[in-house]
């Protein structure tokens, strides 16, 4: 998928719901979801903290989808969130501003 200006993402923001830390399977098996998502369609995510001291206290993950009721049974169905290690909110994101390609590499 092309970004462009007006294009439609969604942006699920994940917030922690507790002290009880996920394990690196949790991890894993909500890693092989989104890139199970990410093969049918633009998504691109990401955590807040810091991996190196491993203080993760949420993630965004934008993905595409056609509506709202898509994009929350897309958000519902990862791991991380079933298994409430997370809470998240879910934004539409209209595309307004995007940086033009470089014509040379």
């Amino acid at each position: 998928m092309k970004l462009a200006e007006g294009s439609v993402l969604f942006a699920r923001i994940d917030y922690k719901t507790g002290s009880q830390q996920e394990t690196e399977q949790d991890a894993m098996d909500s890693m092989g979801y989104l890139q199970g998502v990410a093969r049918e369609r633009y998504l691109a995510a990401g955590i807040f903290g810091d991996p190196a001291t491993e203080t993760i206290d949420g993630a965004m993950i934008l993905f595409e989808a056609k509506d709202m009721e898509e994009a929350r049974r897309i958000a519902d169905g990862d791991p991380i969130i079933q298994r409430g290690f997370y809470q998240y909110h879910l934004h539409q994101w209209n595309l307004m501003l995007t940086t033009p390609e470089a014509d040379h590499q």
